[in-house]
């Protein structure tokens, strides 16, 4: 082949090669995919920032004498059949209610807690033995100083057999208020000193939250059926206390 020709192959073969790369562009361009956004892009552009601040907690506790109380009283009986236990367990009801309102107990602080007839069993369990009816009541009581005398006659007078006895408040949420206040004061003073001491300035509050467990502790007493004494139930005072957190921002 002689130089020439081997020239203007050459020329056509770079020409050729021009061409593919500059169509295969073309074609790149023309098809590229445009790429996909997750989330808007003025999200995508900020950072996230750490909140800073004193998180703290503060506990506090106030003392309040019990205003009142919660008698349980109750009466059963056990017969052969279940309606004789029933007819029994009536009578005997009926007796204890009276006697519970001729104390000067309101209806509204009367209240049925518990009722129930149930068969009871031979020791071997397969023969029904009797039938047991029982009846349990709750008695709202607003005199804390005279709950012993109260029981006395609901179980010598009134023929209750199961008896109990706790105290309480009329209005727990005073005394909760109270007791917060002082919570978010403790959790103040935490928080002034461990900013004193990481040498910053404490802030405004952020976040107040309240951890307290539901319920106000009751002393709870059971009282034996046959009391010959008279029935004696010091009162003594109920602790409430509370447990708050609290946040602050850094000034």
């Amino acid at each position: 082949m002689t130089s020439s020709i081997r020239v203007a192959l050459v020329s056509v073969a770079g020409a050729l090669l021009v061409a593919l790369v500059v169509a295969a562009l073309a074609f790149v361009v023309a098809g590229r995919v445009q790429p996909v956004f997750i989330g808007s892009p003025a999200a995508s552009s900020t950072t996230t920032s750490i909140e800073s601040g004193v998180f703290t907690s503060g506990d506090a506790s106030v003392s309040k004498k019990p205003d009142t109380a919660f008698l349980d009283a109750g009466v059963e009986s056990q017969q052969p059949t279940a309606s004789a236990a029933q007819s029994d367990l009536a009578a005997k009801a009926a007796k204890l209610i009276a006697r519970v309102k001729a104390l000067g107990v309101a209806d509204k602080d009367l209240n049925t807690s518990g009722y129930s007839v149930n068969p009871t069993y031979t020791p071997g369990g397969q023969t029904v033995n009797s039938y047991r009816a029982s009846e349990q009541l709750q008695i709202t009581w607003h005199d804390v100083n005279t709950v012993g005398k109260a029981l006395d006659a609901i179980v010598q007078e009134g023929g209750a057999t199961n008896v109990g006895a706790s105290f309480g408040l009329a209005d727990p949420k005073a005394a909760q208020a109270e007791a917060r206040t002082l919570a978010i004061a403790d959790a103040r003073a935490r928080a002034q000193a461990m900013a004193s001491a990481a040498g910053v300035k404490l802030g405004q509050v952020m976040r107040v939250s309240d951890l307290t467990s539901s319920g106000i502790p009751s002393a709870r007493y059971d009282i034996a059926a046959a009391a010959p004494a008279a029935t004696q139930l010091p009162v003594g005072e109920l602790t409430v206390a509370v447990t708050v957190e609290v946040d602050f921002a850094i000034a």
